[in-house]
């Protein structure tokens, strides 16, 4: 068995073209970069030919298209050889369900509320299950022959449609037949505004799943305890925790059932949670901390230069005459989203509270003179401001944290409130906080719709709109981040780092991930702007007057060059995939629902033109290649931080190598191990990123509990220059680790031509280790400086 915690990890997505078997023939090379434990995404049966595992048809077996239990087991064994270990991606939010492959939510759909598995899922039974599966209004789905009663089954264009409810007769009229069924097919345009069942976001082949009945839970975690009393696996990520009814009670009753049969081991728990900037994750969950994206927040927020917020604020205003304040552009996104894309959700949360409230009313005369649209009102100006992902309040109570958090929500909802109606929001909070008066169970299941509407809005308004709406410097906009708040200063970054070794020195640290925008090679080079905006204005007015056009946004012909810097080289193909995904994601040009084909030809054929015009690729490449030396330093940054503060380094596929990917499906490209085991092999320089990882895991390897257990202090920084270095030490017993970065210097990097600035650029600047050094002698050959001594 390996210790607890994780030395260090190594995100693996798992597919049909890479299954068990391909990943024990890399851990050879795995375990000589240093890694202790797999990274697994989702193990368990998934839809045919899934990508990447989340959309689970059957959490009780391990996925057959990866190798099954016996691939697993194999690769399990061959980690244990090599004293490596495990950890497994979970989903407990939902399940897939397009297809038909799903056998649970099949039973549903044929026997109703009579199908043992009806409580697996989110579903209001009170009319039939809405299916959004058709292309078109049922009535001309039947007229044209799409869907057909063949030997007793229903056909839906050509495949098997959904099964027929067994007591009623299969020989009558069409129609008749399928309104009689559990479920009504109807157009996939009616899921908005019409769904009756939770989905995961806005994605209806995905269905929400009621974990928090222990016997969902028993059933659909089954696989995972097992495995871990077998000792197959150290641990596991959750998947989208914020989507569960009570994610407090899921965690604390996940930790207890690993505790009771881990014979004395430590199941190792993250958990996938989008933190605001000032949110702190719960202490009382019986956690290890998150999956990261709140250090990838951070360590990419030091990388910025604060002075370039303005100039490059400006450009943007002045080229898209869209806001630099990221604020209005997320409070539009909600606004709309709210409105079009989870209606149905704002109906079935308004419901509930209207009865809350007529429930309310015999103890409380007031309320009599509420109606329906005042709490749709209040609830949707909540939803506009609301500053996290959701509270965490079951109706009859609520943490502490919450407070806050509601206070603020309904100070910042006050300004839309139309006149006199500011008191029916406050209704909402109090109950929100679990001090609203009525009916408990009712409080309970409107404060559920409520919590489980906030956290799809923040995610699919901010994350997938305004982040593609926003262009004033893009690696401000990833998942997990905060781009109103541009840069993070040297002491904040201590401090959150501080306090996450406080509270959860075992929470992991992640820099790519599966669900990133862009690589974190990507975002590093494209922080150097902040440090030399007038550098990147100058080539983008060339760029702009050299391309025209081609009747494309000015908007996102500015994303489309902020992307082709940041991921050059790059191929036209994988610009394209990214400018699509992009244009439908804003959803201001183009969508999914809707995609302007001509609109997103015209971009397309600007890209096109780009690439084939020879100056224009000079330019970015002598553009790329001046701004090198600055783009390696924060990318070796990246990879020093990650792997000596607080946490658990976890390393995404391939990207020990330079990641330039850009969103999914880009950044799951195959990874080429022959290359890297080969590089690994030959002596590095200082500036090599897979050999600085490689020597940093070697030191967490020798020094484990200097690593997993050593007291975090910030250095003092003295000196002309003392902004452009974060300094820090970590002690245990007597090893003590010396680090220091250079941050912010982009302009000296570039004028020395090299990461390192120039000696005299340093001045005074000393950094006050026990042994006071000058940064000048600090930072001669690399933008980094690492002592182990004990």
């Amino acid at each position: 068995m390996t210790d607890f915690p994780p030395r260090a990890t190594y995100r693996l997505q798992f597919n049909r073209d890479f299954p068990f078997a391909a990943a024990e023939a890399i851990l050879p090379y795995l375990d000589r970069l240093g890694i202790s434990h797999v990274y697994a995404s989702p193990i368990t049966a998934a839809v045919s030919g899934s990508p990447h595992g989340y959309d689970v048809i059957d959490p009780t077996r391990i996925n057959p298209e990866l190798g099954g239990e016996a691939g697993f087991r194999s690769l399990v064994g061959a980690l244990r050889a090599r004293g490596m270990g495990m950890v497994i991606d979970i989903v407990p939010n939902h399940m897939g369900v397009a297809g038909g492959e799903n056998a649970y939510w099949n039973d549903v759909l044929r026997h109703g509320q009579g199908s043992r598995y009806a409580r697996w899922f989110d579903i209001d039974w009170s009319e039939p299950l809405l299916l959004p599966i058709l292309g078109a209004p049922l009535g001309e789905v039947i007229a044209a022959g799409d869907l057909k009663l063949v030997d007793g089954a229903l056909r839906l264009y050509g495949a098997d449609g959904p099964p027929l409810r067994p007591d009623v007769a299969v020989d009558g009229d069409l129609r008749t037949l399928v309104e009689a069924q559990h479920y009504r097919p109807a157009s996939w345009r009616t899921a908005n505004d019409q769904l009756n069942w939770r989905r995961f976001f806005t994605i209806n082949d995905l269905a929400g799943l009621r974990v928090e009945d222990p016997e969902v839970f028993e059933a659909t975690h089954a696989l995972y305890f097992r495995l871990f009393e077998q000792g197959m696996i150290d641990g596991v990520r959750v998947d989208h925790i914020d989507g569960l009814t009570d994610p407090a009670g899921y965690s604390r009753t996940l930790r207890a059932r690993f505790d009771a049969i881990g014979g004395g081991r430590r199941a190792y728990i993250v958990v996938e949670k989008i933190l605001a900037e000032d949110e702190a994750l719960a202490r009382d969950w019986g956690l290890d901390g998150t999956s990261g994206y709140d250090f990838m927040r951070d360590v990419t927020g030091v990388l910025h230069a604060p002075e370039g917020e303005a100039p490059l604020g400006d450009l943007w205003e002045s080229i898209s005459d869209r806001p630099a304040d990221f604020a209005e552009e997320a409070l539009a996104a909600r606004q709309q989203l709210l409105a079009w894309q989870f209606a149905s959700q704002t109906d079935r949360c308004v419901a509930a509270f209207v009865a809350l409230a007529r429930s309310a009313s015999a103890s409380h005369p007031a309320f009599e003179a509420v109606t329906p649209a005042m709490l749709r009102r209040a609830i949707e100006r909540l939803l506009w401001v609301f500053p996290v992902y959701r509270s965490y309040g079951l109706g009859n109570h609520g943490p502490a944290s919450d407070g806050a958090l509601l206070d603020r929500a309904l100070a910042d909802s006050a300004a839309f409130c139309p006149p006199g109606e500011a008191e029916i929001a406050r209704y909402i909070v109090e109950w929100l906080a679990g001090r609203g008066p009525g009916d408990a169970a009712l409080a309970a299941e409107a404060v559920r719709r409520f919590q489980q509407l906030s956290a799809p809005i923040a995610a699919k308004a901010v994350e997938d709109t305004a982040f593609y709406r926003h262009g004033v410097l893009l690696s401000t906009n990833d998942v997990g981040f905060a781009p109103e708040h541009f840069a993070l200063d040297i002491a904040q970054f201590h401090a959150a780092t501080a306090a996450r070794g406080r509270d959860f020195p075992h929470a992991m640290l992640a820099t790519a991930t599966h669900d990133h925008k862009r690589g974190e090679d990507v975002r590093a080079r494209l922080a150097v702007l902040s440090g030399v905006p007038d550098l990147w204005a100058e080539r983008v007015a060339d760029w702009v007057a050299r391309s025209g056009s081609h009747g494309v946004d000015p908007a996102d012909r500015y994303m489309l060059f902020q992307t082709v810097f940041g991921a050059w080289p790059i191929d036209a193909d994988r610009i394209k995939a990214w400018q699509t995904k992009a244009l439908r994601e804003a959803k201001l040009r183009s969508s999914w629902e809707a995609p302007d084909a001509d609109y997103e030809s015209r971009c397309a054929a600007l890209v096109d033109t780009l690439l084939a015009d020879a100056a224009f690729i000079a330019d970015m490449e002598a553009f790329v290649e001046r701004l090198a030396p600055a783009a390696t330093a924060n990318s070796l940054v990246v990879a020093v931080l990650r792997n000596t503060v607080p946490g658990v380094p976890d390393c995404y596929q391939g990207s020990e190598l330079d990641d330039w990917s850009l969103v999914d499906p880009d950044n799951r490209r195959p990874v080429d191990y022959a290359a890297r085991s080969a590089l690994l092999e030959r002596d590095g320089d200082p500036l090599s990123k897979l050999h600085l990882i490689a020597r940093l895991l070697a030191a967490r390897r020798g020094s484990p509990a200097l690593f997993a257990e050593g007291a975090y202090r910030p250095v003092e920084v003295s000196g002309t220059r003392a902004g452009h270095v974060l300094a820090f030490t970590r002690t245990h017993g007597a090893e003590r680790l010396e680090c220091a970065v250079v941050l912010k210097a982009a302009s000296a990097q570039i004028a020395a031509g090299r990461a390192t600035p120039d000696a005299d650029w340093w001045g005074d600047t000393t950094i006050d280790f026990a042994d006071p050094v000058p940064a000048a002698n600090l930072f001669v050959t690399a933008p980094y400086h690492i002592h182990i001594a004990s």
